[in-house]
């Protein structure tokens, strides 16, 4: 159980609402479909975005079972002590630094190559993370979820790739506009 409770805080710091988790790439992403310039691109960013929030509730779920049995003398050899005077067994998004979620955490810039270039890297770092947690785990039962979320952030890299290849043609095609002459020059 020791070793679960030190899966969880990491899991529970990093994932969910620390700026490389789950609940920010998923308002990121919604945030950033506004200010895309082409529909293809608003579309991947809503699907990805929905698909995010999907994965927070994954992370939920598995931390509360991780937790669910702990002791408190458990809680408290992993350092969960002040955590749980706080929010007890519920999961609250923090930072590693134990912050709470901020809006802070929603990178969107409002240039889409630059938002498009921040979600490929929010992506590739939301791969390492599932990786050193696959490393720290050792029940089956977490480590298959985290494969999947883990081969998910890279379809989501390539999705982002897919997109910005979209509207860096579309922003480097010529913007012609036809406009029709006038009865008089028929």
């Amino acid at each position: 159980m020791f070793k679960f409770i030190l899966l969880y805080r990491y899991y529970k710091k990093i994932k969910s609402g620390g700026p490389d988790g789950e609940l920010a790439a998923s308002l990121r992403y919604l945030s950033q479909r506004f200010s895309m310039v082409t529909p293809q691109a608003r579309a991947i960013l809503n699907d990805i975005g929905t698909e995010e929030l999907a994965h927070l509730e994954m992370v939920g779920s598995i931390v509360r079972q991780l937790i669910e049995g702990a002791s408190i003398d458990e809680m408290q050899k992993a350092g969960f002590d002040a955590s749980y005077a706080d929010h007890g067994r519920g999961i609250y998004p923090m930072s590693a630094a134990g912050n709470p979620f901020t809006a802070a955490y929603i990178q969107s810039k409002g240039d889409p190559i630059t938002d498009l270039y921040e979600n490929m890297a929010a992506e590739q770092k939301a791969r390492s993370t599932y990786e050193y947690l696959i490393n720290m785990a050792d029940d089956p039962d977490v480590i298959e979820p985290l494969r999947f979320l883990r081969e998910r952030e890279v379809v989501h890299f390539q999705r982002f790739g897919e997109a910005l290849r979209i509207v860096q043609d579309y922003l480097d095609s010529p913007k012609l506009h036809h406009i029709p002459k006038p009865e008089c020059m028929k």
